[in-house]
């Protein structure tokens, strides 16, 4: 797969001077997905990878038998601080520049910084049908299709919906098949999440009753540790809309640490779900995990991941282990599956159970790491895709 995206483009605030970008890696039957993103000192550069991320994302989802056929890879960002006052009249105007590629091949939705509550109000504010309209030609009945999406996301599961929880479904049936590979009882297990918003904070509840002990979670305050494990449901009761925990429901046995203390956390499973490069080559060195989950989109750093590499510590890749929202939207859109809580679970845990499998025997096979492994697959994909469908 070329390096060269498709196309790329950047815009400036006429108003605050902040800027965004909007990069198309590759088109499929002339569409592409990727959500956008609302960070300070987001890059045109970290667009692009993320937009190759989310053609592998799509690639790798190819069932050739089902409904859904994998879109291109695309990705927005804007430079931003999302807490911001400025920040919402920055993502209406950025989206109205926008609207011409939304409109045609752009398919969006929420990513870092972003809800997709948030996205949905500023799109029609800025004069959009919809962040996913340009898909809505591929549809075979696009009344039917936007009804049984509208009523996927008003399904909540214990208070939180539907939309918030699927990804997490997947990072943690990722997490779960690694130890099942190895036999490593869940019981036990011990887990550090970096990051509480909508992935982190579903990744910590999946993981939290699949029995395995949640000690620590850090978000933009800090880190919370318990060896003994903490009360994941309460504090995801107690979350803030940008994933920030209430310090009012810590119990005695919590405490407060240091914004990096989740790094170094005594745990066999961590979870990075908040920013791009959070594991750069001296923070690798203070990991004692044995594996880290990718939620998050690029958190370790390529020079970083090799010395893990080297020190056993097993990295499963962003484009598998949080590929689960996006193609739960789809299988969804298009009908592999119903606006049920249940089907959208066990569809995700299948696939992604199916996908790291497959990942994990070709990194066996090739003497490769995990990352290495689900870049072949997907480039195989890819090749396929496009003798069916074509190039763009």
């Amino acid at each position: 797969m070329s390096t060269a995206p498709l196309l790329s483009t950047t815009w400036t605030d006429h108003v605050t001077g902040s800027r965004g970008h909007l990069v198309v890696d590759r088109l499929v039957r002339g569409v592409a997905s990727g959500g956008l993103r609302m960070r300070a000192g987001c890059t045109a550069e970290e667009v692009a990878g993320l937009a190759r991320g989310m053609t592998m994302k799509e690639a790798l989802h190819y069932d050739p038998s089902g409904r859904y056929v994998p879109l291109g890879g695309a990705k927005g960002g804007i430079d931003c601080d999302p807490r911001s006052p400025e920040a919402y009249g920055v993502l209406v105007r950025y989206l109205r520049a926008m609207r011409p590629y939304i409109e045609r091949f752009w398919t969006t939705g929420e990513d870092l910084g972003l809800t997709q509550d948030l996205v949905d109000r500023a799109a029609a504010e800025a004069g959009l049908v919809s962040s996913i309209q340009a898909v809505y030609p591929l549809l075979d009945d696009e009344t039917e299709a936007r009804r049984r999406l509208a009523d996927a996301f008003a399904v909540k599961v214990d208070g939180i919906g539907l939309d918030e929880l699927v990804g997490g479904c997947g990072v943690a049936e990722a997490a779960l098949a690694a130890l099942d590979r190895v036999g490593r009882p869940y019981a036990g297990a011990r887990v550090s999440v970096q990051g509480f918003g909508t992935m982190g904070g579903a990744t910590a509840r999946f993981l939290d009753r699949a029995g395995l002990t949640v000690v620590a979670v850090a978000d933009v305050r800090g880190t919370i540790v318990n060896p003994a494990g903490l009360d994941v449901e309460a504090l995801l009761a107690s979350r803030d809309a940008h994933g920030t925990v209430d310090r009012a429901v810590l119990r005695p046995g919590d405490r407060e640490e240091g914004r990096d203390a989740w790094l170094t956390a005594d745990v066999d499973v961590l979870v990075p779900a908040a920013v791009s490069y959070a594991i750069d080559t001296a923070g690798q060195e203070r990991i004692r995990a044995r594996w880290i989950v990718e939620a998050a989109n690029m958190p370790v750093l390529p020079e970083a991941e090799e010395r893990l590499a080297a020190r056993g510590v097993v990295v499963l890749p962003d484009v598998v282990v949080n590929s689960g929202t996006n193609a739960w939207w789809w299988w969804t859109l298009f009908g592999d599956i119903g606006a049920d809580a249940e089907e959208a679970f066990g569809r995700t845990r299948s696939a992604m159970r199916a996908l790291v499998g497959r990942m994990l025997d070709r990194a066996e096979a090739d003497g490769t790491t995990p990352r290495a492994a689900a870049h072949a697959l997907a480039e195989e994909r890819l090749a396929e895709i496009g003798e069916r469908h074509g190039w763009y």
